[in-house]
């Protein structure tokens, strides 16, 4: 059983920051790319960036900087701890959303069943 373990997420002043973790536990043999998707009151779940194992990143239109690939957000991955973290810079209220962490083609031994996983979601409010 695979488990996904957010952290990280709470109440924030617009510009402030917040770094969020998630962490895979289980008998994973691997696991392809890890990311963060948001939710906000009345709309769709989007993507905000992912990171496949090899550290190729990709990044929400949303979030990506105009100079800068990543932008006011960044996506990096532990790949020995199997966890994934975004740092989230100069938030604004539109970023306020339930933040869920996702993990693409997780391998597990022994069975070497390939699959995919939510976590639950860790909340993002950014307000004054």
């Amino acid at each position: 059983q695979v488990q996904l373990v957010e952290s990280g997420g709470g109440l924030v002043q617009p510009g402030g920051s917040l770094r969020l973790s998630c962490a895979a536990s289980g008998s994973i043999l691997s696991i392809f790319a890890m990311g963060w998707y948001r939710q906000a009151p009345g709309k769709q779940r989007e993507l905000v960036a992912d990171i496949t194992s090899g550290g190729r990143t990709n990044y929400a239109d949303s979030v990506k900087g105009r100079f800068t690939i990543s932008g006011r957000f960044t996506i990096s991955r532990d790949n020995a701890k199997n966890t994934v973290y975004l740092q989230m810079n100069s938030l604004k209220p539109e970023d306020t959303a339930v933040y869920y962490c996702h993990a693409d083609d997780v391998v597990v031994v022994p069975s070497g069943s390939d699959m995919d996983y939510w976590g639950k979601g860790t909340l993002v409010t950014v307000s004054s």
